[in-house]
């Protein structure tokens, strides 16, 4: 499939912000830290308003946990890496290589946003 069928196909499913105060994210791991703080806050009872934050994204964090999904189902990503991300998400950190028990995590989380980078860039999502 060529880029530009791949993008139009993107496009049919995410419906990316264009305008002059949208700021796209600057890697995966600022997106996944966002969605999961989106997602908190759902989850407490804070409803979600596109555009009402300090600054607009590109996105509904619902589009980044959709890129997430489809990793998965193409087998990219397994649940190991989801549980990290989640839980690392949560703490709104990433596992740190310096703690001896945070190691293993610390691997998964950088596959995982590795391999979520060039879906979120297709989309536009990441700069």
């Amino acid at each position: 499939m060529s880029i530009a069928a791949h993008r139009a196909r993107v496009e049919d499913c995410v419906h990316v912000r264009n305008g002059p105060r949208v700021q796209p994210f600057g890697s995966a791991e600022e997106a996944w830290l966002w969605t999961m703080a989106a997602l908190t806050a759902r989850r407490e009872g804070a409803r979600y308003s596109a555009n009402k934050g300090l600054v607009s994204r590109p996105c509904d964090p619902d589009d980044v946990v959709k890129c997430l999904d489809g990793l998965y189902r193409q087998r990219r990503i397994d649940l190991a890496h989801a549980r990290v991300l989640r839980v690392w998400g949560e703490r709104q950190m990433a596992p740190s290589p310096a703690v001896a028990v945070e190691r293993h995590d610390q691997r998964l989380w950088v596959e995982a946003l590795g391999r979520l980078e060039w879906p979120l860039r297709v989309k536009g999502i990441v700069v």
